[in-house]
């Protein structure tokens, strides 16, 4: 079955428009540098690396991506303008397939060998919606028939326990917390001692993240685990980093800081639709070889998707000059 089966028209629509803005924005900027030629030569190809580092590709992907369509020219012998998008495309979609694992095509969650709730530790530094994200993924399984419990991990903010009981009553599942202060690693505990106890399928831990101090970070992260693990001997059994896409070049910043504070086992980035820094998930995905999983492309319930990086090219080059 093809991976254009998996995802609906509805959803489609979705990413397009979530990606409307990078769409615009990144190939009006190609349009602009490549006026009035109609070779790729070596000034096309240092205008093309200056809009992709300005889209917040990254520095090192950019060079990987231009390093590619000059050795395309080179074999090919001419390539026009016209082509460039095409090779472009080509370029940057065999990029994201080399550098990550094959795509989920929906909200399933994998069966533990046990039998134990499936563990999701949640990081990510404060805004960049990671509770937003944990109540989306939440309504997104419940719907898919999982019963999930939330644990309010992130302590450290009177406001992030508020905003995940909120999240917790829209979307009606449990939620286990003791309030400001209290220690994250004993509401963790807690939490998987609850979960089991219901029968649970899927276990959602938020946490703090504190990047101005990474040693206490780290600690606390690794504490957390430990703690779990005496609960459920595999947990956590994803540790998902939640980013802000429309922050660009910073979240690269932040999966960098926190790559190297914890293992990160997968991604998910936010806010698309408000900005025209999509580009960063090619450097992301590209960069840190971990699967992005999740992007939020709409403020409503139903706009966190399952990345998929066929459908992701797809939309980023929607309605642009093929051959």
């Amino acid at each position: 079955m093809g991976w254009k089966q998996f995802f609906s028209k509805e959803k489609k629509k979705d990413l397009d428009e979530g990606l409307e803005k990078t769409q615009k924005s990144f190939f009006s900027k190609i349009a602009t540098s490549i006026a009035g030629k109609n070779t790729v030569d070596e000034e096309v190809l240092d205008d093309l690396e200056e809009v992709l580092v300005s889209s917040d590709v990254s520095v090192t992907t950019t060079l990987k991506i231009i390093e590619r369509i000059e050795e395309r020219v080179k074999r090919d012998g001419y390539v026009t303008t016209k082509q460039l998008y095409k090779v472009l495309r080509e370029e940057i979609a065999a990029l994201m397939e080399e550098n990550n694992t094959g795509d989920a095509v929906d909200f399933s969650i994998p069966k533990t060998e046990n039998g134990d709730p499936y563990v999701i530790m949640v990081v990510g530094v404060n805004g960049v919606g990671k509770t937003t994200t944990i109540g989306k993924l939440s309504h997104q399984l419940k719907q898919k028939g999982y019963k999930v419990v939330l644990g309010a991990s992130d302590t450290f903010r009177a406001a992030a326990v508020d905003q995940l009981k909120i999240w917790a009553e829209r979307v009606e599942v449990p939620i286990v917390q003791q309030g400001m202060g209290a220690d994250p690693a004993s509401v963790a505990f807690d939490t998987l001692q609850s979960a089991k106890a219901q029968g649970a399928d899927v276990v959602i831990i938020d946490t703090a993240g504190r990047l101005h101090n990474k040693i206490n970070l780290m600690n606390e992260l690794t504490k957390i685990k430990n703690v779990m693990k005496k609960v459920i001997p595999d947990a956590p059994h994803d540790v998902m980093l939640v980013l802000d896409g429309s922050t660009g070049q910073n979240a690269i910043e932040q999966a960098s800081q926190f790559t190297k504070a914890t293992e990160v086992t997968s991604m998910a980035l936010t806010k698309l639709d408000g900005t025209a820094k999509g580009g960063v998930v090619i450097g992301i995905s590209d960069q840190f070889k971990i699967p992005v999983k999740y992007i939020g492309v709409g403020e409503g319930i139903n706009h966190l998707q399952v990345f998929n990086k066929h459908e992701f090219v797809d939309s980023l080059f929607k309605n642009t000059e093929l051959e």
